[in-house]
């Protein structure tokens, strides 16, 4: 008697997953994420173009170099997690955990450095009611943060599971492309909103 179902993959009609389920996923929420950031970026696009004078007098002047450094710490953390990934592409997993921690440090930089920042403004007088400049300031980069943290606390997860012998394609794929992702958005930001 045969039960259904049963014998290897290829005998039971299944088909092998081009995209693990959690990429696939992840990849779905950076569109949906990469669209909710272009109408940001256009809103405030529109805003600036109707204002008489910018940026609004009496506002503190965005630290453009320290956030210029800051950007590259990020852009290097993805360097670090793109080694990681050959590594773990190659079947080296043991070569991945240095490159992995490099990231997870640069990109802890990154937000405990943007807050520092944000303490700076805030005490020069750059708030939320303040300006439009301090209203899209705040939006747009405090939604990078808040992105940039969650990323941050996944690729954590996936360090430490890679720790344990654990690590899955889908989650260190659902990993990288969040990452990525937030390291990309980032120099747009940084040019449409510190370049100003």
């Amino acid at each position: 008697m045969t039960v259904p179902g049963a014998g290897p993959p290829e005998t039971r009609g299944e088909r092998e997953q081009l995209i693990p389920n959690g990429l696939f996923g992840m990849v779905l929420f950076v569109l949906a994420e990469g669209m909710f950031f272009a109408g940001l970026i256009s809103a405030f696009e529109i805003m600036h173009s109707g204002a008489m004078v910018w940026p609004p007098p009496n506002q503190p002047r965005l630290p453009i170099e320290a956030t210029a450094f800051n950007t590259l710490v990020l852009l290097a953390s993805a360097v670090f997690l793109q080694r990681a990934h050959k590594s773990f592409h190659r079947g080296e997993r043991g070569k991945m955990l240095r490159p992995m921690m490099l990231s997870l440090g640069c990109g802890a930089f990154f937000v405990l450095f943007q807050g520092y920042e944000w303490v700076q403004l805030l005490n020069e007088g750059l708030t939320l009611s303040s300006s439009a400049l301090g209203s899209f300031f705040y939006l747009m980069v405090g939604m990078h943060a808040l992105h940039a943290v969650g990323a941050l606390g996944l690729l954590g997860y996936a360090t430490l599971r890679l720790r344990g012998g654990w690590l899955t394609p889908s989650l260190f794929g659902a990993a990288e492309v969040f990452w990525f992702f937030v390291v990309g958005v980032w120099p747009v930001l940084y040019l449409v909103v510190y370049l100003r």
